[in-house]
């Protein structure tokens, strides 16, 4: 007989190897061939129902203290390996059944409750195996492990079970040794064998088998009369129950007994039924009154209760509706003097109060609408319009009664000779008494501070714009400063010393002057008004925090009028974004009522100080800048649009001076002749000197700018005057530019701009050298380097030794312009000195430019020298050092 596959080690090793990964064990696996049965398609069997070669295999699975048992389908791949194909859990087997179609009896099937819902187009898979033996094997190890890890036994049908249990009774233990012998210990087959064993106890166990026999035994028959003794049993059976029929029939009168004692049992039942459920009908009446008499009681105490409690609220709303005389008789008459404030405020303070008391939520909503309450709120409204009203017309009144007075006294003010700081302290202390009085006013009606805001705003304004604009005159008259110097281009040459000896610094001093009494007065001014006027505005510090004016208190004075201004929050932010609150908002418009005009007086200093001395602008912009760098304050953002616009009327008048001087350079070049140095090189370097020493602070930015707007166009007017005479253009140019540098040599070291400009005039310088010394050194020896020109041009297409025999290029040729250039070349140099000395006008670059003169003939006359030596070897010239030395001798 063939070797089992259930034995083949190979075989299962394989079968793990497929399922690794997977944490399952194989306990048996069997080769089989798989096929199904011919339900439909007319019996034809396709593709699909043919045999095919399987593999089966029982796994099992330890997952925690449970085991799960699967019956899986190995495939064969293209290679002959075995791979997985088919799972089935062994907990959803139901059936087993032996195909009686097969007359070997190795073909069975599986049945599985789970796969009921598929088609049933094809039979369930069929599965063949090699011989009986293996059938048996396979369906004893499932049976045995339904049996002990589900703890059932699926249907068996088509083979005796008790043949499969002797079958498992024969085979157990030849089968382990077998395995044993064959491929060593395997940890599988003592479970296999234990499963075996199992069923054939389960099955027949030894002790039924006895018992079998002992019954066998009393009716005298052998274990191998089965059939001889089952029909013996069933004649029995027969005769036992047709005695339990007559035995029945003999106990009908004691039944008849029974049944008429239960009969009149049932009738004393119904009756005592009908009584209680009288008694029921009585106890549900008696429920249902004692409930509704409860319920009436409980109504009454709640009325009561809420009696109570409604009494006790319209107490509490009665003595909210009383209005005390004294308080009805000060919000509606009487002087608002000093003496009276404090009474004023409580008296608004009740007001407030009472008028809160009337509102949702401090009034419950249910009596928000109660004809008494309306007419008392309307009766309070009427109140508090009375007073707001009276309290108005008042402090309009008062704020304007106190400029006037300041305005009619001239000791508030600048005088002739007398230099006044403004001074409101008084004005402040006055306004304070009211404060209180402002802050009852805003939370009894907003819409009142409207009107006392522009009329505050248009009294200070008068005051602030009288004392700058005294202030500002005074300072302009007490100022002493001598004629102002003459235009900078249009002074004769000797004006600049006159120009720098004249001191403008007053100028100066009296703007910041005017900005160190100003700038803290108007931060101050703005922040008291914020404050007082109960501006809600975060960040706000209160003025007087800062000694020196420069505290957060407020924000500016100063809202160009010229300015298309969206508003300017209080941190100086623009408020182009539309986040600016509606507080914000009515503080910025209120502060441009207040300040509005002031910075007339700021352009007036300035518009002076230009007419004086344009430079000037150079200091009042830095001072200007010190200014605005030390606003850092929330509160003063209007002072940095005011320092702003100064800083840029300060910038736009310095630009106009600036200018004005570019184009008085350009109308020089009418009138300019081509000789010696322009006047305005020399001049701006007086300029430039004295525009340093007024440089503060950021002004250096402004100063560059008019350097390079300068310099820009000397530069171009000079090109332009060059191109006019170009005989003389190369000597003009390199003496301008020496000039140039000459002048501004001390400023270039310590100016980055200036040395800017000073290299791009050295650079211009060398290159009219260059081209002016050539001219000179061709004039004299022109046929002599154009000789070595045309013998450079031909080198690029000819080799060296051929060039002596091009036409004009003998050596002939070289001895004759040898003869014409050198013979007599001391009297051609001593023309070149002469030549070099009769344009120039500045005697100081001569013995500068004769230099450069020698250094660039020898430097010449060297590639000369080499280019005929390369060419010409055997002729002889003039040696380079001969050349030198006459030079140098000259």
């Amino acid at each position: 007989m063939a070797k089992s596959s259930a034995d083949d080690a190979e075989l299962r090793r394989a079968c793990m190897a497929a399922i690794e990964g997977t944490k399952q064990k194989v306990v048996l696996s069997m080769r089989v061939v798989k096929s199904h049965g011919m339900w439909s398609k007319g019996g034809v069997m396709g593709q699909k129902n043919m045999a095919k070669p399987r593999v089966i295999a029982i796994c099992t699975k330890q997952k925690g203290q449970r085991i799960k048992a699967f019956f899986r389908v190995m495939k064969y791949s293209t290679g002959g390996v075995i791979e997985a194909a088919e799972l089935y859990k062994l907990k959803h087997l139901s059936k087993v059944e032996v195909c009686s179609s097969d007359p070997s009896g190795c073909t069975f099937t599986l049945g599985f409750d789970n796969l009921r819902s598929q088609s049933v187009a094809l039979a369930p898979p069929q599965w063949t195996m090699r011989n009986c033996d293996d059938r048996n094997r396979m369906l004893v190890c499932i049976i045995n492990i339904c049996r002990d890890v589900l703890g059932r036994v699926p249907k068996v049908v088509g083979i005796d079970v008790v043949e499969m249990a002797l079958w498992a009774k024969e085979n157990t233990a030849s089968v382990t040794d077998k395995k044993n012998q064959q491929d060593g210990p395997n940890p599988f087959a003592a479970a296999e064998g234990d499963f075996k064993v199992t069923v054939e106890k389960e099955l027949v166990s030894q002790a039924e088998e006895e018992d079998v026999e002992a019954l066998l035994g009393t009716y005298v028959m052998g274990i191998c009369e089965a059939e001889a003794f089952s029909e013996r049993l069933k004649r029995e059976l027969l005769a036992l129950e047709a005695a339990n029929v007559h035995a029945i029939l003999e106990t009908e009168p004691l039944v008849d007994k029974v049944l008429r004692g239960l009969e009149v049992a049932l009738n004393i039942v119904d009756d005592m039924d009908d009584w209680l459920g009288i008694f029921n009908i009585k106890l549900r009446h008696m429920r249902e009154d004692i409930k509704a008499i409860e319920t009436r009681n409980n109504k009454l105490e709640m009325q009561s209760v809420n009696n109570k409690a409604l009494i006790e609220v319209l107490d509490k709303l009665v003595e909210r509706f009383h209005i005390p005389p004294e308080y009805t008789a000060c919000l509606t008459g009487g002087e608002f003097d000093e003496a009276s404030i404090q009474k004023y405020v409580e008296a608004c303070e009740w007001l407030a109060s009472a008028l809160r008391g009337l509102e949702v939520p401090s009034l419950d909503s249910a009596y928000a609408h109660m004809r008494s309450v309306r007419e008392k709120r309307a009766e309070l409204g009427l109140l508090r319009a009375t007073f707001a009203c009276r309290a108005s017309e008042f402090l309009r009144n008062y704020f304007s009664t106190l400029v006037d007075f300041m305005m009619n006294d001239k000791n508030y003010f600048s005088q002739r000779g007398q230099l006044k700081r403004p001074d409101h302290a008084e004005l402040r202390y006055k306004c304070r008494t009211y404060a209180r009085l402002l802050q009852h006013l805003k939370n009894l009606d907003r819409d009142c501070l409207g009107h006392l805001r522009k009329a505050y705003c248009a009294s200070l304004n008068l005051l602030l714009r009288r004392e700058a604009r005294e202030f500002a005159n005074e300072l302009r008259a007490s100022a002493k400063v001598s004629k102002p110097p003459p235009n900078w281009l249009e002074a004769p040459t000797g004006g600049s010393q006159s120009g720098n000896s004249v001191d403008t610094s007053a100028v100066a001093d009296a703007y910041a002057k005017m900005l160190t009494i100003f700038v803290p007065l108007l931060v101050d001014e703005s922040s008291f008004f914020a404050h007082f006027m109960c501006f809600d505005i975060p960040g706000l510090v209160p003025p007087g925090d800062d000694a020196d004016g420069n505290e957060s208190g407020s924000e500016d004075d100063e809202d160009d009028t010229n300015d298309d201004d969206q508003g300017t929050d209080i941190n100086g932010n623009d408020g182009k974004s539309g986040k600016t609150s509606p507080n914000l908002q009515a503080l910025n418009e209120s502060l441009q009522d207040l300040l509005d005009g002031i910075q007339e007086d700021f352009y007036v200093l300035v518009d002076w100080a230009y007419k004086i001395d344009p430079l000037r602008c150079i200091s009042l912009h830095g001072i200007t800048e010190r200014y605005l760098s030390s606003q850092k304050s929330d509160a003063a953002g209007f002072v940095r649009l005011l320092l702003g616009d100064l800083e840029s009327k300060i910038s736009m008048q310095f630009n106009r001076f600036v200018d004005e001087g570019c184009h008085q350079i350009e109308r020089s070049e009418r009138s300019a002749r081509l000789i010696g140095v322009l006047p305005y090189i020399p001049r701006f370097a007086t300029l430039a000197t004295r525009m340093e020493q007024y440089i503060q602070g950021q002004s250096r930015d402004l100063v560059d700018l008019a350097y390079t707007k300068f310099v820009s166009i000397m530069f171009v007017t000079l090109e332009k005057l060059a191109q006019t005479e170009p005989k003389y253009a190369e000597v003009f140019l390199l003496e301008n530019y020496a000039a140039f540098q000459n002048s501004l040599y001390d400023l270039a070291n310590v100016v980055p701009t200036l040395a800017k400009f000073y290299h791009q005039a050295s650079e211009a310088y060398e290159q009219a050298c260059q081209r002016h010394l050539s001219m000179i050194i061709y004039f004299q020896f022109e046929r002599l380097f154009m000789f070595a020109k045309r013998i450079e041009d031909l080198m690029f297409t000819i080799s060296p030794e051929e060039i002596p025999f091009q036409l004009g290029l003998s050596k002939m040729d070289l001895r004759k312009v040898l003869k014409s250039s050198l013979s007599g070349v001391d009297k051609s140099i001593a023309a070149m000195y002469k030549k070099l000395q009769k344009n120039l006008t500045s005697e100081e670059l001569l013995p500068s430019l004769w230099d450069k003169c020698k250094k660039e003939f020898l430097d010449k006359y060297d590639s000369f020298a080499q280019l005929c030596a390369k060419i010409y070897p055997t002729e002889t010239i003039p040696a380079v050092n001969e050349m030198r030395d006459l030079l140098a001798s000259m």
